[in-house]
């Protein structure tokens, strides 16, 4: 009796043991002269604690915060631990759009997002260090974020995504932010240049592995269909879905587990020796 007893105890302790870690954390901006704050979920180590892990950069949307994708989706938690990936979900502010602002020196999200963060999260936990093993992708002005800098740094990314993007950012120049970003707004060259329909004309010589989802009834759904017939006219691989749902939480939810399938499939066929998936 007291070894079923024991048992019983030990089958409810060794998962809280194992756990995902959360830490929010404030990380200094040396470009912007700030510090803003930024979730880490780190996955339960073994006994030995010594695995290193894959890193998935999760950006919130337009109104957000950093707290936004722990906050509504709780889930990440377990799925740090089932996927075996270091998640990390920065601030960009209310309206960064994740852009190095032409007007505004204390607005340089992409060199936040793109080189300071991962510094600090490559100097304190534990996660490998190559461009195979990250991968950005956010909601919204997030899911925009992810494919621009998932471009953009393609040297430091080896995947990217989108989940129902707000992409066509020169049509954006009213209500959301991005005039406060970039300024003029009768500079269409400017504007277009902080796009992913114009970035992708860049497709880097290594390729980057990517994944865009939207549901039917987004508002924004045009974007992500003319992002991806462009990428299909150059010839980008890339992974992309409809499904139902709308601009929301309740979509969101779902779209970022099947996104971290796809990376966690991405960081397998790249590097076969990390931690296996549960």
């Amino acid at each position: 009796m007291r070894k079923l007893f024991l048992f019983i105890i030990s089958s409810f302790i060794l998962p809280v043991c194992y756990a995902s870690i959360v830490d929010t954390v404030e990380i200094r901006s040396n470009a912007m002269n700030k510090s803003r704050k930024c979730v880490v979920i780190t996955p339960g180590q073994n006994k030995k604690g010594k695995d290193l892990y894959p890193t998935l950069y999760l950006l919130h949307g337009h109104g957000g915060n950093y707290s936004n994708w722990l906050n509504r989706v709780p889930q990440l938690k377990a799925y740090a631990d089932e996927f075996k990936v270091v998640i990390v979900c920065p601030d960009g502010e209310i309206n960064s759009w994740y852009f190095d602002s032409p007007v505004d020196s204390s607005m340089r999200y992409e060199t936040y997002v793109s080189k300071e963060i991962p510094a600090y999260i490559e100097a304190n936990y534990p996660v490998i260090k190559d461009r195979k093993a990250r991968a950005i992708t956010g909601l919204s002005m997030g899911g925009h974020g992810g494919l621009f800098l998932g471009f953009r740094h393609a040297d430091f990314f080896g995947a990217c995504g989108s989940m129902s993007g707000a992409l066509a950012v020169e049509y954006i120049t009213r209500g959301y932010g991005v005039e406060k970003r970039l300024g003029d707004t009768t500079n269409k060259q400017l504007y277009l240049a902080h796009s992913i329909t114009k970035q992708m004309e860049q497709y880097p010589k290594d390729s980057i592995a990517i994944i865009m989802d939207c549901g039917t009834e987004d508002f924004v759904i045009e974007m992500s269909r003319v992002v991806h017939k462009k990428m299909l006219d150059l010839k980008i691989p890339h992974d992309y879905t409809e499904r139902p749902g709308r601009h929301d939480w309740r979509y969101w939810g779902t779209a970022v587990e099947y996104q971290l399938v796809f990376f966690r499939n991405y960081f397998d066929r790249m590097s076969p020796a990390l931690p296996a998936k549960k």
